[in-house]
């Protein structure tokens, strides 16, 4: 038994660390504190009765500390320890991606921008962190649409003969069949790096300069498309919404909710310009706000390089400690404070809307999803509600490139990041039962091996004959107790008239048309049958190398190429809505419609 008394009387009023460890020597959380005498009693004080507090201090079994001279060194450590062993009860930023940035390789002689993901170890210049993917996508659109800078892989530059589709709809210039001088070019490259750096106005004025000059020497052509770029440029920064005074970079922070639920939103500002907000959802049982903010603020920067200015939606008492810790790591003052007044403090109410939508947003799908469960549960006479559920489905054309999709769902909805395809391969063409069982098997051998955690229901698109094919595959791999429900379309097949095979059951359960129950095996099978398609379609493209745009019905070579080049490629067709299609010449609503339906089949 852990005595607190006598360890807590023998701890020193110092800066540092402190470690709880459970019964199997199990990391359960990493504190830092300025007096850990002080911080580790409050644990234990008898007007402590938070419930997650109380969970904590029941499965305690020892404490360790370590001593560093300032809460600084404390903070940094508090942080690696809690990168390298996540502790249970600690916050967590569970999204691992690293953020997006656009990437300059110079030493190319006609050198392109990219995406770029990962450590930043490359050489050439990194542009960003940008807060999403999308937004990076959005901007290479833009500069490409404006400077016509190629995007092509330097094997398919290398080895081109004519100009590609890209030039066709204005996007790129073909340096590669030498229809632009590299002098032009790199005018071109440093425009956009301008643009990217926030020196807008800059490259305004040396367009309006070339447009002159172009103009002087009767080359008008070259005047007019100079013309068209400083138009373009103009009506983006028009666009662009909250611009400061000055040039500012800066991030901002903001954490709302509870202990458990807080949501943290963080919104980029370059350039004096606001590029929008991301935001996550930590895993934070026991923190206050205060820490919860700071621990998130050091996990954020691990990969980040933050601006000179980190503004916060309140005043931390660590913040000294985190503007020194930020300011060693990248070698330049930054600072770290809770603005109270001007253009700052917008920023930070801005972003506080933001988290509090963001937030206000899960809670409702999550009690929507809760709904469903309960509503699943006693339909279908489950002993509780099931925590993970699986689906299945199979696609193909003719039996050709036939491709399977698992999705997953839970609690909070769709867990896209465990979603799986499967190409199906050595069956025969078209038998759906053989390319279900190759799924089943290569996907629970991984659940049996542990590498991917057991659904407690699994759904199959199919009836009685499925899931009876599907349930001998489980047996064969050990999972004869899972629950295995067949989700077969009605007479008609129209929603609302699905039938329910529960393996085990002699009858089908049938349930209301709109039921939330209903509404909810719905989602996941037609999510499995969009996620399924999607990839069907992909592989099938890439074989006959079409574009998927080549199988809509009445979408022929003029509106393809039309379609192509007022969105800027097949990017941005692909998230382009409805409305948007309409805006296109010769493409009606019923056209739009049939378009946006089969490039996003399920939705």
């Amino acid at each position: 038994m852990f005595d607190h008394k006598e360890y807590i009387a023998a701890l020193p009023r110092r800066p540092g660390v402190y470690r709880m460890f459970g019964a199997e020597r199990e990391l359960l959380y990493v504190g830092k504190a300025r007096s850990l005498k002080d911080r580790v009693a409050t644990y234990f004080a008898p007007r402590n009765v938070d419930p997650k507090v109380q969970a904590l201090v029941q499965q305690i079994t020892a404490i360790e500390v370590t001593v560093t001279n300032s809460e600084t060194e404390a903070l940094l450590l508090e942080y690696n320890l809690i990168k390298e062993h996540k502790p249970r009860f600690n916050v967590v930023l569970r999204d691992d991606k690293s953020f997006p940035y656009i990437h300059l390789d110079p030493r190319h002689a006609f050198p392109r921008l990219l995406f770029y993901r990962g450590p930043r170890t490359a050489p050439g210049r990194y542009f960003g962190p940008f807060p999403s993917a999308g937004a990076v996508r959005d901007t290479l659109n833009q500069l490409q649409k404006l400077f016509r800078i190629r995007n092509c892989r330097d094997s398919f530059f290398a080895n081109r003969s004519r100009p590609c589709l890209q030039h066709q709809i204005g996007r790129c210039s073909a340096p590669c069949v030498g229809l632009i001088t590299p002098a032009a070019y790199a005018q071109d490259i440093e425009a956009a790096v301008k643009v990217l750096e926030g020196r807008s106005e800059e490259v305004n004025a040396e367009l309006a300069a070339r447009m002159e000059e172009a103009g002087a020497r009767l080359e008008f052509e070259r005047a007019a498309q100079v013309r068209d770029q400083l138009a373009a440029l103009k009506r983006i920064q028009a666009q662009q919404i909250v611009t400061a005074g000055a040039e500012r970079d800066a991030d901002v922070l903001v954490i709302v909710g509870a202990a458990g639920e807080y949501c943290i939103s963080v919104m980029l500002v370059r350039g004096g310009r606001n590029l929008g907000t991301t935001s996550y959802f930590p895993r934070a049982a026991l923190a206050e706000p205060d820490e919860a903010l700071a621990s998130f603020v050091m996990q954020y920067y691990a990969d980040a390089e933050p601006p000179p200015e980190v503004f916060l939606g309140q005043a931390l008492p660590d913040a000294a400690a985190l503007a020194e810790a930020l300011s060693s790591r990248v070698g330049q003052k930054i600072e770290v404070r809770h603005p109270v007044r001007g253009l700052a403090a917008r920023w930070v109410d801005l972003t506080r809307d933001n988290a509090v939508q963001a937030l206000r947003m899960r809670h409702a799908q999550r009690a929507g999803v809760e709904e469903m469960l309960a509503e699943l549960t006693r339909a279908l006479d489950l002993p509780e509600p099931p925590a993970r559920l699986e689906c299945f489905d199979i696609s193909h054309t003719g039996g050709e490139g036939t491709v399977a999709s698992c999705v997953v769902f839970g609690p909070e909805g769709p867990l896209k990041k465990e979603y799986r395809r499967f190409n199906i391969t050595g069956v025969t063409p078209g038998d759906d039962y053989a390319a279900l069982r190759q799924a089943l098997e290569r996907r629970y051998r991984h659940v049996r091996s542990g590498e991917v955690p057991a659904p407690d229901l699994l759904l199959i698109d199919g009836g009685a004959g499925q899931i009876a094919e599907v349930h001998e595959v489980l047996t064969a791999l050990g999972f004869s107790d899972l629950t295995l429900v067949g989700v077969a379309k009605g007479p008609d097949r129209r929603p609302g008239q699905e039938r329910l095979f529960v393996y085990g059951s002699p009858a089908a359960v049938v349930l209301e048309p709109h039921s939330p129950a209903l509404r909810f095996i719905q989602r996941i099978r037609d999510e499995a049958h969009r996620f399924a398609i999607t990839g069907h379609r992909r592989k099938r493209a890439r074989r006959y190398n079409e574009s998927v745009l080549e199988v809509v019905p009445g979408l022929g070579p003029a509106k393809r190429r039309a379609l192509l080049k007022h969105f800027g490629g097949l990017q941005g067709v692909m998230r382009a809505g409805i409305a948007d299609f309409t805006q296109v010449a010769g493409i009606g609503t019923t056209l739009a419609r049939s378009l946006y339906d089969h490039l996003h089949p399920g939705s």
